[in-house]
């Protein structure tokens, strides 16, 4: 089992921001066999992080940790605030009629099958995604560009199955033939852009997607 700690990309007294790989937790999980995650391989070589947001597991990229208390508590403050902007890429199955647009479908957790979500426009949650067709490919797949706008669990998935164009490899919510397309879940999150609560300077990382 690899439980090194994943490539760094900035790193300062206060925060540093990972390269998740995908299949990995970001936190533990119940049981031990869901012990080994992204914080405890970060923890391991820098006790005094904490966890400020989370990827899925399925999911690659960008993960911001805190140093310090008072550093999760502020980077706490941006996500709540939206003031860090968060960019993906993934590859979907098929290719959109339009070249850009935007999803507003809320979101609440299928009690009966969790981790799934749905869309519920009754009790769902406020949720919000951006897309953008970076480029179109033979075998009826695209590389969108997501940007959300809100940050609920699954949003990006869920979103783009009900445009209907559903993430490859994901085997929650696209098809048994989508699912088999791609051997990991094609989302990735390459960008994070903020301004540094400690410092006042413009931060903003890029990791493209290995896919």
């Amino acid at each position: 089992m690899n439980e090194q700690c994943p490539e760094i990309l900035f790193q300062d007294e206060h925060y540093i921001v990972l390269n998740k790989p995908a299949n990995l937790l970001s936190v533990p999980g119940r049981g031990p066999d869901k012990q080994d995650c992204l914080s405890a391989r970060v923890q391991a070589r820098f006790p005094s992080a904490l966890i400020v947001h989370r990827l899925d597991y399925d999911t690659s990229g960008l993960l911001m940790m805190a140093l310090t208390k008072p550093a999760q508590s502020e980077a706490g403050k941006l996500f709540q605030n939206r003031a860090i902007d968060k960019t993906y890429t993934a590859i979907v199955a098929g290719v959109p009629d339009q070249s850009s647009g935007s999803i507003d479908l809320p979101i609440r957790c299928d009690i009966e099958r969790r981790p799934l979500q749905i869309i519920d426009h009754d009790q769902g949650k406020s949720a919000l995604t951006h897309w953008r067709l970076v480029e179109s490919y033979p075998n009826q797949s695209s590389r969108i560009e997501l940007s959300p706008h809100t940050g609920r669990s699954h949003q990006l998935r869920l979103h783009m199955k009900a445009l209907g164009h559903p993430i490859l490899g994901d085997n929650l919510y696209g098809s048994a033939e989508t699912h088999a397309m791609s051997p990991r879940l094609l989302l990735h999150a390459t960008r994070l852009q903020f301004i540094h609560p400690f410092t006042s300077e413009k931060i903003e990382l890029d990791c493209p997607a290995d896919f």
